[in-house]
């Protein structure tokens, strides 16, 4: 983490990203409100069952996945985090991949995350990277720039 911050509910959440594994899963309760909203550019789901599910299928679907945060801003019961994500296609190619982005965190009067949003972009760090769809999402890109 290349931007430290004192608050202990932002160290946290980045200490269990930085070291997520399958196991951590199940302990989502210690960092998530019963009510928390999950969004990303797949998923919009609350409560902790369903954020499980999400993680869940993150392991399922991909080998070694793991977030390395870089940057971390904080403000009142808000933060937002910058970071890598790396992992490897479990059926696909296998070579190693690293997706860019953010999530904005706020947190409740306990200290629990009760707003979870990540921001990156699917087309570039994702889809461009797969077989077929990949060439595809690259010619449009291109036939879109100026």
């Amino acid at each position: 983490m290349t931007a430290s911050s004192t608050d202990t509910r932002v160290q946290r959440i980045v200490s269990l990203f930085e070291h997520f594994t399958p196991a951590d899963v199940k302990c989502l309760s210690r960092y998530y409100a019963p009510d928390a909203r999950f969004k990303d550019p797949f998923n919009d789901v609350s409560g902790i069952p369903e954020i499980e599910r999400v993680f869940t299928h993150m392991f399922v679907a991909l080998d070694d996945p793991r977030f390395v945060i870089r940057d971390v801003i904080v403000e009142g019961d808000q933060c937002f985090l910058t970071w890598d994500f790396l992992f490897r296609f479990r059926h696909f190619n296998g070579e190693a991949q690293t997706v860019h982005g953010g999530s904005h965190l706020r947190f409740d009067v306990q200290g629990l995350v009760c707003l979870h949003r990540d921001y990156w972009d699917a087309a570039e760090e994702l889809y461009e990277k797969l077989p077929l769809i990949g060439a595809l999402m690259r010619w449009l890109r291109r036939r879109a720039s100026s």
